[in-house]
């Protein structure tokens, strides 16, 4: 019973005090479960009833009382704030239910708005409502694009708190997915180097964001994107997010990393460029005490060097190297197995160039007896690879 009756609490005939108690109860409980989230999109037009929440005070003229005025004004903020914290609850999981947030109304001229408001509280309330609805691939493609949300959004972290930071950052990083227009004008005003100074923050939320989301802008970008990306966090950084306490961080500067050597001429670049350095922080990973994912991780962007032309002698010269791979070859974790498989098999194409010399130090040691060994595999996809 508490659900329709906090969507009743949200109703026009009642109380300011009590429409926001409403809707603020009722974003707090939905925000996690997604059945809840559907009945209540269902409930007595509730997504429709919460567009009212932005069209007070109704009509300033007739207000001629100033503390009336102060009070009223203080209501619109702490109404429009409930209605962005329900509609990011609602929008959380389903797209049909973003759809319909999205076609309510005026609604994303509301966010825009919302974002520029002198409230901080609306403001972090409109960046979790567009945060919620930038999950949808649809959204990213069509209303995000004919709004520019981007630009109110770019506006938001130049120099916001902290709590508006983590949800504005998390939101871009969806804005940058390979699929998203905004992806374009984004870089073009200067969110490589937002996100760069984002990865030093102190706070490990933003570092998680900032390096995911130049992960997603590397992935599938131009030579020049990835070039900025990399002088813009500097070999120095690079090796301070790698040695990282925080999983996460490590994980998404690996996945960096992994998308920036990839296509052949691009390999080959970096790895001209930066190929010391990223070598030596590769020998760090694998030889330190990290989870199976880590290392899986590291294995790939190994597997991605070893499929540069030119990039794979600094694998083919690395004894050490050499033998990290032979001994994650035979690891108790397929997996790492299939990973290191991956490496051997990306230096050993018979019609590129230098493949018979790179065979024979392989066979040298001992490769083809391990390869023997793993054909006999229980495991199919080890005994195919």
């Amino acid at each position: 019973q508490t659900l329709p009756c906090l969507v009743r609490m949200c109703s026009k005939e009642r109380l300011l005090e009590e429409r926001v108690e409403g809707a603020e109860t009722l974003a707090y409980l939905i925000e996690t479960d997604v059945e809840l989230q559907r009945i209540a999109s269902i409930t007595d037009h509730l997504i429709v009833m919460l567009a009212e929440y932005f069209k007070y005070p109704s009509s300033v003229s007739a207000i001629t009382d100033i503390k009336r005025l102060d009070h009223d004004l203080k209501h619109a903020h702490e109404l429009r704030q409930a209605a962005f914290k329900l509609y990011a609850s609602l929008g959380a999981n389903d797209e049909d239910i973003r759809k319909k947030i999205i076609e309510t109304e005026n609604m994303m001229d509301r966010i825009v708005n919302g974002l520029s408001e002198s409230s901080i509280k609306v403001r972090l309330a409109a960046v979790r409502c567009l945060h919620s609805l930038s999950r949808s691939v649809q959204q990213l493609r069509t209303s995000f694009q004919d709004h520019a949300v981007w630009k109110p959004l770019m506006k938001v972290l130049q120099n916001a708190p902290n709590e508006i930071l983590v949800v504005a950052s998390s939101t871009l990083c969806n804005l940058l997915l390979e699929f998203s227009p905004s992806k374009e004008p984004i870089l073009e005003s200067g969110a490589i180097e937002l996100l760069c100074s984002l990865t030093q923050s102190e706070n490990l939320a933003l570092r998680v964001n900032g390096i995911w989301a130049l992960m997603n802008m590397a992935f599938q970008a131009e030579q020049k994107i990835k070039s900025d990306i990399l002088r813009g966090l500097s070999t120095e950084q690079l090796f301070q997010l790698l040695s990282d306490s925080d999983v996460n961080v490590l994980m998404k500067t690996l996945g960096l990393l992994r998308n920036l050597l990839s296509t052949r001429p691009h390999i080959d670049h970096i790895m001209s460029t930066h190929g010391k350095q990223i070598m030596q922080a590769v020998t760090l990973i694998l030889e330190g005490e990290h989870n199976i994912e880590v290392k899986e991780q590291t294995l790939c962007i190994l597997a991605n060097i070893a499929d540069g032309t030119t990039a794979k002698e600094l694998i083919m010269t690395n004894d050490d190297i050499l033998q990290k791979i032979k001994y994650y070859m035979s690891h108790s974790n397929a997996k790492l197995q299939l990973a290191a498989m991956f490496c051997i098999s990306n230096l050993i194409w018979n019609e590129e160039e230098g493949s018979q010399e790179r065979q024979d130090k392989l066979r040298d040691m001992g490769i083809v007896d391990i390869l023997h060994k793993l054909s006999q595999s229980s495991d199919p996809n080890l005994c195919d690879k």
